[in-house]
């Protein structure tokens, strides 16, 4: 019997329709990883789009409608939801870079940063579809939109490309953002979803610190100027501008520092 290599395995997960199961086999591909139950990389190589369910249906970004958050369910229900998406579209984009891009020359370390981000980001959403559930609804209720995957097809060509696009702005947005939707639901009286936030928001300082830490290993490989490097790499591969205010607090915990973002800003705002 041929011994499942990792990359096969990755491509299991990212063809996996389910989206509760593609966020649990994300979690087993981590664990098969770490325990030593896989151990060969395998060929490289990533399908166009991962598997997904057949809903929620996907709409552009601007015609998603927007719910407040307040005492009322829908507009709490309409943001897990929307969170629920992207993290499950953050588990594809964490299993899709360790099956794309694989190679030999890169460290183990690398594997193992990344399979960690896609069982976090596994962990993540089974949280908040659990969530869901509690509050009488759940994933594929309200519709969603497709820009997350968008960011991979753009960057499918260039690890560097995708290392400097969806950690280091995708996900750095995540912390510019999620301490608010905490605040306003713990005043909302909705606790238990601001302490899933909390995890989530902990955790997410790693993914982009990871991002950032294998950006810069891979820029000293191919002899680039990082700050420079990354710039350009965002103004070809991102659509817009970066929108303020910046998280500078958590920014500068998973390594981003304010020169390097700033000058692609519609305007330099921090916040602390």
């Amino acid at each position: 019997m041929t011994e499942s290599t990792l990359t096969e395995s990755a491509r299991q997960v990212l063809a996996t329709s389910d989206a509760v199961a593609k966020a649990g086999a994300a979690r087993r591909l981590a664990a098969d990883w770490r325990s030593g139950a896989l151990t060969a990389l395998g060929a490289r190589g990533a399908p166009d789009r991962p598997g997904r369910p057949g809903r929620p249906t996907l709409l552009h970004p601007t015609k998603v409608p927007r719910r407040r958050i307040n005492s009322a369910p829908a507009g709490r229900v309409a943001l897990l939801h929307a969170l629920a998406h992207i993290e499950l579209n953050a588990v594809d984009l964490a299993v899709d870079l360790v099956a794309r891009f694989a190679e030999p020359a890169l460290p183990s370390a690398f594997f193992d940063d990344w399979l960690q981000v896609a069982d976090e980001e596994g962990k993540h959403f089974l949280l908040l579809a659990d969530r869901l559930t509690e509050l009488g609804a759940a994933y594929g209720d309200l519709p969603a939109h497709d820009g997350l995957w968008q960011a991979a097809e753009e960057t499918a060509h260039d690890l560097l490309a995708r290392l400097a696009v969806v950690p280091q702005v995708l996900e750095a947005r995540g912390l510019d953002v999620t301490p608010g939707m905490i605040d306003k639901l713990e005043r909302a009286g909705d606790t238990a979803s601001a302490a899933i936030l909390r995890v989530i928001y902990e955790e997410e300082i790693g993914h982009v610190a990871i991002g950032r830490r294998w950006y810069l290993w891979l820029c000293a490989q191919r002899g680039l100027e990082p700050q420079a490097t990354w710039q350009d790499l965002v103004r070809r591969h991102f659509r817009g501008a970066l929108k303020p205010p910046f998280n500078e607090a958590a920014r500068r915990s998973a390594g981003l520092t304010p020169e390097t973002y700033l000058p692609l800003a519609t305007q330099g705002t921090t916040t602390e």
